[in-house]
């Protein structure tokens, strides 16, 4: 079982980190008691799975004794629970603003005459705590993106593609028009078209002939060569600016047999980059 305690600054993030964590199927429990963590650990590591990856955000707000917790993660420690603390801060500036922005009220208002003292005060509060993390992240010149990669650097699981964007790879026809939701579009109507041999036209891209047809070719062999290397080097970019989703969508005529051949072969080349990929063929069942 693993747990990570996201603690840190009100206002540095952790909300947010909390649920980029749920991205990558962790279960995720705000502002649990101390003394429950233990007892937590222990549903989990005795059930079927469901619990085996565990965030738990603790701060100020609950009025967290962080001797208890101390405790408690020894007591994860004793039980050979796996657990790292993740500690969220901000300049004092920067947390200033991100609160006039949202107008919300900090922890320790009524205790201090001022934002900045309520501020530095529970920057001082939570010293011992950020002594013992495993991981401090400061988000004053992070992007949302940036900081979403960041988690995903630190916890997604080996090898996996969890909190990845999705990639979708759909054929279509022109003659039926442009998918509306394509980020990118790429047009095959230059290659070998098998509609014009009459044994292939009755099938379609996803038929070994029609894909042995239309890749016999050295230019069909080359575009996907040069195409892979462009989307290969494009998705990382568009995953660093936060992008979730994206649309790629390949063209031919009719939709049938040129771009079903080509969307099929490049989600695959995407697939082996990493991305978790779903693949379509719009027109496929048209006339």
């Amino acid at each position: 079982m693993e747990f990570v305690i996201i603690s840190g600054l009100s206002g540095a993030g952790k909300s947010k980190a909390a649920s980029f964590m749920e991205d990558m199927d962790f279960f995720c429990v705000d502002n649990l008691p101390a003394p429950l963590i233990p007892k937590f650990a222990e549903l989990g590591m005795a059930g079927s799975g469901e619990y085996d990856r565990v965030v738990l955000v603790t701060d100020i707000r609950g009025g967290t004794n962080f001797n208890s917790l101390f405790r408690a993660l020894q007591d994860l420690t004793d039980m050979q629970c796996e657990y790292h603390i993740l500690f969220m801060e901000a300049a004092t500036e920067v947390i200033i603003k991100r609160y006039k922005e949202t107008r919300r009220s900090h922890p320790l208002a009524e205790e201090c005459d001022s934002l900045e003292q309520a501020i530095e005060l529970e920057r001082k509060m939570l010293s011992p705590l950020r002594e013992r993390a495993d991981y401090v992240i400061d988000t004053s010149n992070l992007s949302t993106a940036k900081l979403k990669g960041e988690l995903r650097r630190l916890f997604a699981k080996s090898g996996s593609s969890q909190g990845r964007m999705d990639v979708r790879v759909s054929s279509f026809g022109f003659k039926y028009g442009i998918p509306m939701e394509a980020d990118l579009v790429f047009d095959v109507r230059f290659l070998p078209n098998p509609y014009y041999v009459a044994e292939l036209r009755p099938m379609n891209g996803l038929d070994a002939p029609v894909r042995d047809y239309v890749f016999q070719s050295p230019v069909t062999d080359e575009f996907l060569s040069r195409l892979g290397d462009f989307v290969g080097w494009l998705l990382p970019r568009y995953e660093e600016e936060g992008k979730t989703a994206l649309v790629v969508a390949v063209g031919c005529t009719g939709g049938h047999h040129r771009s079903v051949a080509v969307a099929h072969a490049l989600a695959d080349l995407v697939r082996r980059a990493g991305f978790p990929v779903s693949e379509s063929h719009r027109d496929l069942g048209r006339n």
